[in-house]
């Protein structure tokens, strides 16, 4: 057996051996509590996950997820406004927030003796926010800013939000998690407030903690915390599933103020969520296949992207591949680049179509297979190696309706895969009539 190959092995029959204790309970109100014991230090997370986020918006609400996650911060019935955050800093931990198009969530870092403080501080907001009509103006306020700053004034951010919008026909991730700035300078008090009604309830959220914690202990305590909520019902969910695309998508973007010009290339691909899914649906194996891809293409400095595009005097200064199979809905499988001096976009775009009909033509050698491997488990297993990052992958798949337990079938799902199916997937999904390229040109259109 080739060196290689023989250490991937002894890697991965270690990482299998690593599988954490963890604990799942289920509350008679329907919250959904995931317990993992990680005894190395005495600290935990805690992180409430709301299964609700920008995907779930229909025109004229769209950013409400997230300037409802801002005013999570603000006056409860029993919490003065900034109360919530400095109760969390005098005893030393951190606090954070974050909304997706998928679900929006909360989490503290803290000695594990806090959880309990986690968890009383979560539920109070989850059930007695009080939305000040001058506190929710201001905070409006807050986020239009922030939209203007990170999106509006940065000319690369502005860019990607039109080509989304221009990818996606139906999907609802054609819309920004911030929302679009006409919605922001209209949201009503009222619109927030029932947002919250509506999922703000424990039958829709899932509490995850990892650290030294003891399961049924913290079972206990979730029942005299969370348990005392009442469920309420949940509205139905609209599906609003992308149309099929009938053919190549081109769009030029023209600002003055990009920096370089860069080419971005969509493939509509999918997700565990779309596995066994009715007629035409992927196979399991495929979107550890599309993993493994990415990895081959853009898993470091030897990766092909780097090594034969970027170094050498290739055409790109830099070039990328990126997927995630962990989406609610149907996602993407992009290629971005910013060509050398020289090198204009058409030649860039041809670079890449030459990586990906080479992948096509001819499967990956079972060496760089395995290396590659190597990579996409190591990179799992040092996600893995803080609470935080433990948390995050639970929460991230339970809150888009995929089992947590599939994170311990990772490493042989990966180890799985043959050239033949990293071939078989590029052929598949990297198809013109799934694709949009976008070319980002540093220029003032001519009306």
């Amino acid at each position: 057996m080739p060196l290689l190959l023989l250490l991937m092995t002894m890697f991965c029959v270690s990482a299998r051996a690593a599988t954490p204790n963890t604990s799942e309970y289920t509350l008679s109100n329907g919250l959904r509590l995931i317990v993992q014991e990680d005894h190395r230090a005495p600290v935990a997370v805690v992180q409430v996950w709301y299964r609700v986020g920008g995907s779930d918006e229909h025109d004229g609400i769209t950013g409400i997820s997230h300037a409802l996650e801002h005013l999570m911060f603000k006056r409860t019935r029993n919490l003065a406004t900034g109360e919530f955050s400095r109760r969390v800093a005098q005893r030393g931990g951190t606090e954070n927030a974050f909304t997706s198009a998928d679900y929006t969530a909360y989490y503290q870092q803290w000695a594990a003796s806090n959880v309990a403080e986690s968890f009383r501080l979560e539920a109070e907001r989850m059930q007695h926010l009080m939305l000040d009509p001058e506190e929710v103006a201001n905070e409006l306020k807050v986020i239009r800013e922030e939209r203007r700053l990170r999106t509006e004034d940065d000319p690369g951010a502005a860019a990607f939000e039109r080509i989304l919008a221009a990818t996606w026909q139906t999907s609802p991730y054609r819309q920004p998690v911030i929302g679009w700035a006409a919605d922001i300078e209209q949201m009503q008090l009222e619109e927030i407030r029932d947002w919250y009604a509506r999922y703000y309830i424990p039958n829709n959220a899932v509490v995850v903690v990892v650290g030294d914690v003891q399961p049924e202990a913290l079972r206990t305590l979730a029942e005299d915390t969370f348990g005392k909520i009442p469920a309420r019902p949940l509205p139905a969910a609209k599906v609003r599933p992308e149309v099929p695309q009938q053919g190549l998508k081109r769009l030029e973007i023209l600002d003055p103020r990009l920096r370089v010009p860069t080419l971005v290339m969509n493939y509509k691909v999918p997700g565990l969520t779309q596995v066994g899914r009715g007629e035409g649906a992927p196979e399991h194996w495929e979107i550890y296949a599309l993993d493994v891809l990415a990895a081959l293409l853009d898993g470091g400095a030897s990766a092909r992207l780097s090594r034969e595009m970027v170094r050498n005097g290739g055409a790109a200064l830099s070039a990328s591949a990126n997927y995630s199979g962990s989406s609610r809905l149907m996602d993407l499988f992009s290629f971005e680049g910013v060509p050398r001096n020289g090198v204009g976009l058409a030649d860039l775009e041809q670079a890449f179509r030459e990586q990906i009909e080479r992948i096509k033509q001819n499967p990956p050698g079972e060496e760089e297979l395995a290396r590659i491997k190597t990579g996409v488990i190591a990179a799992d297993i040092y996600q893995r190696d803080s609470p935080l990052g433990q948390a995050m992958i639970i929460g991230s798949l339970v809150a888009v309706g995929i089992d947590w337990r599939l994170r311990d079938s990772y490493v042989e799902d990966i180890e799985a895969i043959t050239p033949a199916q990293v071939q078989a997937v590029a052929r598949k999904y990297f198809r013109d009539e799934v694709a949009t390229i976008a070319w980002l040109l540093p220029e003032a259109r001519h009306d």
